[in-house]
């Protein structure tokens, strides 16, 4: 027979696997809701406040999202950097998150979309030679720069309302 102990272990394990899966669902529809937008995503704002709500599952979130992705839209070149490029920002998060108030955490997802082009481009490097990075970084600028605006204005206006919910959802919010 299972002892308590063992049946609240299972049951924090099932919480935690209904935590990752809620969060990689509603990346996954954030994103799927505003893909008709160029580069206005709510994924950035998500992974930032998935990793400063809980870090650990957060990473599982982003890995379950990145497959669904390449499920959804198909494995491009583009996937590969999914790989990586959603950890650099869950990274970052958790190296600064002493600092994370809505300006700091809208400044740094506005850097991310800044700089999102430049840190997905290097499988185009390998696919189309230093020719193709350069037209593949240069045409993306124009884009990069509306990732950074809508990157960091999502942020600023829904930085304290998601940090409430979460708070409440952990039950750590009074009133």
């Amino acid at each position: 027979m299972k002892s308590s102990a063992n049946g609240g272990k299972g049951l924090h394990q099932a919480q935690n696997a209904v935590y990752t899966a809620v969060m990689a669902g509603i990346l996954l529809i954030g994103q799927v809701v505003m893909s008709g937008l160029p580069n206005i995503e709510p994924v950035s704002l998500l992974v930032i406040q998935f990793t400063l709500f809980r870090p650990k599952l957060a990473r599982w979130a982003i890995a379950v999202f990145v497959i669904l992705e390449g499920v959804l839209y198909g494995f491009g070149i583009w996937w590969f950097s999914y790989l990586y490029i959603w950890y650099i920002l869950h990274f970052l998060t958790l190296l600064t998150r002493k600092m994370a108030g809505p300006l700091f955490c809208a400044l740094l997802s506005g850097a991310f979309g800044l700089f999102f082009g430049i840190l997905t481009s290097p499988f185009y490097l390998f696919v189309g030679g230093i020719g193709g990075w350069i037209a593949y970084v240069v045409s993306g600028i124009p884009f990069d720069l509306l990732h950074c605006v809508g990157n960091f204005f999502l942020m600023l206006v829904l930085f304290t309302p998601l940090r409430r919910l979460f708070l409440f959802l952990d039950g750590k919010l009074a009133g």
